[in-house]
């Protein structure tokens, strides 16, 4: 929003950085290492922030030969051409990764190539073997680890030690970004806080670090012409940057790039809209399409090859990679012999078998899925045509795959939805993580850093968009908190006048909570989970034996995490031992909580 009138200021910051995951938790320390005063917001609630970083698998893309990842990258956008000043700072951000790791992260880089040595799983790291110097890319972790946030919970943590000068404001989203009318300098933001819109003023930068439109259905219909796409990570990215950067007339770039994951190319068992999709990764799936068993699109053919493996989503498309048409209601249908071997296989979905719809016919099953009847016979009896032939005459799936539906029936379908990983769409950016306008010149004080606005525009491999928030974090952070010399006066907006809220408090929302203890009670901390802390209160009789075990603060997800939420406490109390088996499908939040009770045992004297 442009302004030319004088109004009052809720609170006044050197730099405001917009959404609290891997780029904008870089950004905001960078910034605070600076010497600037810095406004961190999310509109995930406490212990919900942390963006697609949180739900990544924390790899990050790494390289040591700077012309060799170049090279291996350039041939990843093609056949279209990278900016060159964004691809750049990434390319080398990448191969300077492992100093990035111990001077930022205080951690010696574990090589993913080096771990997966010698296995099939080295896949997962060069994703596209067959193009020049694939060999050069390395995906670094924190640890020797995966899916455990283990990542995001040191970059949150480099947050929570700077907090003297990082504010911190949860469930507060970032409305608008208040421009001057004349000279387009972005001059503060209106945040949503408690339900009222705030003014804060912003005196160097502004760093919009709000990911992408996984769930906002109408960009994605605008951008991507899908009506719906199934989210793997954060809930809260909305598109809430992409709306900003309309109001100042920013370019954008990259809108139609996005990113699936694992499964057979993006599919996932069909959840409700609005929750998270579950996924498991490639070689479950790749197990899982042996046999009887095929996809079928919306009108009840088949439209891929199901047995092979996809590159976030991509599959082989005529010379080149591409995530294959979305369809709207994709099914898997198998047979009984199928059905009766899959659950040997090592498939990672609970309950995934619960979700088949059975019927004895083709027929009766094409009528309970809304699928033309004519269409899925036809659609079998070529498949079992050519499973008999030994050849995939359509998509050449490999032949021994491949084996003829059952005549006798039942037959199964399972409803699935095509994912969304991310999108990569935003500003455009230059070198410096300045968003330029349509004209390409930056829009002075705004920056840009992760997922918004990514610099990928073709095929994608793993680690590369953590990477990039690491990267462009640092960039956007630094650069924004840089000590600007031209703030303008014009058009009745007196900038150097700062009319303060004085009913207004900005404090910091980061829990100060102190936890009170009784008599035979002892506090416990840990920070295993997949949220944030847990702090568990425990309490023992004079012997020492447990009593009752509270969870005072936990912030797990709402559906595995919280059954062991509920459900450990008691065994604990049962078996009168921390130490007790961890609840099926949430081992991150049982090991948090067996770890702070734990903590809370190591206390009596």
């Amino acid at each position: 929003m442009a302004n030319n009138e004088k109004f009052q200021w809720d609170a006044i910051y050197d730099v405001a950085v917009l959404g609290f995951g891997g780029a904008g938790a870089t950004a905001a320390r960078f910034a605070a290492d600076q010497g600037a005063k810095v406004l961190l917001v999310d509109s995930a609630s406490e212990g919900h922030e942390g963006g697609n970083t949180r739900y990544s698998g924390q790899m990050v893309g790494a390289g040591t030969d700077y012309e060799r990842l170049k090279n291996y990258h350039q041939h990843l956008a093609a056949p279209l051409k990278p900016d060159h000043e964004a691809f750049t700072a990434l390319i080398e951000g990448m191969a300077n990764m492992g100093d990035y790791f111990r001077k930022y992260l205080d951690v010696e880089p574990v090589s993913m190539k080096k771990l997966l040595a010698g296995t099939p799983s080295t896949a997962y790291v060069t994703e596209y073997p067959e193009l020049p110097d694939a060999d050069s890319y390395d995906d670094y972790l924190v640890h020797e680890g995966v899916d455990d946030a283990a990542l995001w919970k040191i970059l949150r943590q480099k947050v929570l030690e700077r907090s003297e000068k990082i504010d911190i404001w949860y469930a507060s989203p970032a409305k608008h970004l208040i421009q001057d009318g004349i000279t387009k300098t972005v001059i503060g933001v209106q945040i949503e806080r408690d339900h009222i819109l705030r003014n804060i003023k912003v005196k160097n930068g502004v760093v919009l670090a709000t990911g992408g439109f996984e769930n906002n259905k109408e960009m994605i219909q605008t951008f991507l012409q899908a009506p719906y796409l199934s989210p793997i990570g954060s809930l809260y990215n909305k598109g809430d940057g992409i709306k900003m950067l309309e109001e100042v007339n920013a370019q954008l770039w990259n809108m139609r790039s996005f990113e699936s994951l694992g499964q057979f190319h993006g599919l996932s068992l069909r959840q409700k809209e609005g929750l998270r999709s579950t996924y498991a990764l490639n070689v479950f799936w790749q197990e899982s399409f042996m046999g009887s068993v095929i996809v079928v699109g919306d009108d009840g053919t088949r439209y891929f090859n199901e047995a092979e493996m996809n590159r976030h989503g991509h599959i082989y498309n005529h010379g080149d990679w591409a995530v294959p048409l979305n369809q709207n209601r994709p099914y898997m249908i198998f047979d009984q012999r199928k059905y009766e071997n899959e659950p040997e296989n090592s498939f990672k979905v609970p309950g995934y078998l619960d979700k088949a719809i059975k019927a004895d016919t083709l027929v009766e099953l094409a009528k309970k899925i809304d699928k033309k009847p004519e269409n899925l016979q036809m659609t079998v009896t070529e498949f079992d045509f050519m499973a008999q032939q030994g050849k995939d005459y359509a998509f050449h799936r490999d032949p021994k795959t491949l084996r003829a539906f059952s005549a006798e029936g039942p037959y199964y379908a399972i409803a699935l939805r095509q994912n969304m990983l991310n999108t990569q769409g935003g500003g455009r950016r230059n070198g410096h993580a300045q968003v330029l306008n349509p004209d390409g010149q930056p829009i002075p004080h705004l920056y840009e850093a992760g997922e918004l606005g990514a610099p990928f525009v073709n095929k994608y491999t793993t680690g590369g968009n953590v990477a990039d928030c690491l990267i462009s974090g640092k960039i956007a952070g630094e650069n924004a908190a840089t000590i600007k010399q031209d703030l303008p006066i014009s058009g009745g907006l007196n900038l150097n006048e700062e009319v303060i809220n004085n009913n207004f408090n900005s404090t910091s929302d980061e829990d100060k909570q102190q936890y009170s203890v009784g008599k035979n009670q002892y506090l416990g901390f840990s920070n295993q989970g997949m949220g944030d802390v847990v702090v568990v209160r425990t309490t023992v009789d004079n012997e020492g034996k447990i009593k009752n075990v509270e969870i005072l603060k936990q912030t797990e997800s709402d559906d595995y995490g919280l059954k062991a939420v509920k459900e450990l406490p008691k065994k604990m109390i049962a078996e009168n031992t921390y130490d007790v088996d961890a609840i099926s499908g949430a081992s991150q939040t049982s090991r948090a909580i067996k770890e702070a009770v734990k903590d809370s045992l190591s206390k009596i004297k």
